[in-house]
């Protein structure tokens, strides 16, 4: 049977909701939605590109307490505020992810507290930044953007 590692930011509102920053199980960590205020500081940026550089410092220090980084994310969760907070984001997103390449998904909705424009929850595999990775495409009649 695993064992089950619990890491924290030390924020008090993980305390409050009964949460983990990571759950490690195994070789599996599991970060939670994660936003862009900086817990140094209790301050978060105004501006969406911002917050979601925050945000992946907040994440990389979780990933690395579980001993993996950002390039062993193999599933991401965008939620954001509006479709322009996305695109503001895209160059920092491109930057922190794309050696990993994970599995995406993008969500619009409503955040906890109104300054917040972006949440991002990661599912990272130990080991998996040096797997061999095999590149495939799917065949599509039609074309997506994204």
């Amino acid at each position: 049977m695993s064992e089950k590692q619990l890491i924290s930011s030390g924020s008090e509102y993980e305390q409050l909701a009964c949460y983990s920053r990571a759950v490690v199980i195994g070789d599996d960590v599991l970060v939670a939605g994660t936003t862009g205020f900086d817990y140094q500081h209790m301050r978060i940026a105004e501006a969406a590109a911002e917050q979601a550089e925050q945000c992946f410092v907040n994440i990389s220090l979780a990933l690395q307490q579980a001993g993996c980084d950002l390039d062993d994310v193999v599933r991401v969760r965008y939620i954001v505020t509006s479709r322009d907070d996305f695109e503001a984001c895209l160059p920092v997103i491109r930057r922190h992810l794309q050696r990993a390449r994970p599995a995406a998904t993008m969500l619009i909705a409503g955040l906890l507290d109104e300054r917040m424009k972006i949440e991002i929850e990661v599912t990272a595999r130990r080991g998996a930044a040096v797997a061999k990775t095999r590149t495939s495409q799917v065949s599509s009649s039609k074309q997506n953007p994204l």
